[in-house]
């Protein structure tokens, strides 16, 4: 299908273009910075197995997410008693500069708490809250990645929000989900 040279470049390419989106997924399902590199390279080398076989009728974006996915769940699995929850949203979400420090420590805590809340949905809520919510893909986009219908993704993405808002409402009035207290 490729000459060596051609798949050589279009490998180089395809990591090039898509290596940020596959760090950042699996950084954001995983919590855990330590193990994303290498998740991210597992990725890859998959994706590297498979390339040759990939059917150009469909968007390699979402065929590679699709992969991430995959490794991220076989990661869950073999990691799941030990679930690592770091500072990681908060270092990819810039800090108001105009912000008083108590209003920005205040944001910063709120900030720690729903990454800390996403991270602690189920691996179904968590995957869809990270590509709709964080990483705004579409619906439609979600659902390839995903493996599942349109339908699905925007009832489980009602379902996790629904979630979500709980938690931080729990949270900003100090109840036993928060250690918030006024």
């Amino acid at each position: 299908m490729y000459g060596k040279e051609n798949l050589e470049q279009r490998i180089r390419n395809t990591y090039r273009m898509y290596y940020r989106d596959v760090y950042q997924f699996l950084l954001f399902f995983t919590g855990d910075e330590h193990s994303v590199e290498d998740l991210t390279q597992e990725v890859f080398m998959k994706v590297l197995k498979a390339l040759p076989q990939f059917d150009e009728r469909a968007s390699l974006k979402t065929w590679i997410l699709h992969i991430a996915k995959n490794v991220a769940i076989d990661q869950h699995r073999r990691k799941r008693l030990s679930v690592v929850f770091g500072n990681n949203l908060l270092k990819l979400i810039p800090a108001a500069k105009d912000r008083q420090p108590e209003e920005a420590f205040q944001a910063k805590e709120e900030k720690e708490y729903i990454e800390s809340a996403i991270l602690k949905l189920k691996p179904k809520y968590r995957m869809i809250v990270i590509l709709r919510g964080v990483k705004e893909y579409s619906v439609k986009e979600t659902a390839e990645i995903l493996g599942c219908s349109e339908a699905k993704v925007k009832v489980d993405f009602h379902r996790a929000i629904k979630m979500l808002q709980q938690k931080l409402q729990t949270y900003m009035r100090g109840g036993q989900d928060g250690e918030r207290t006024k």
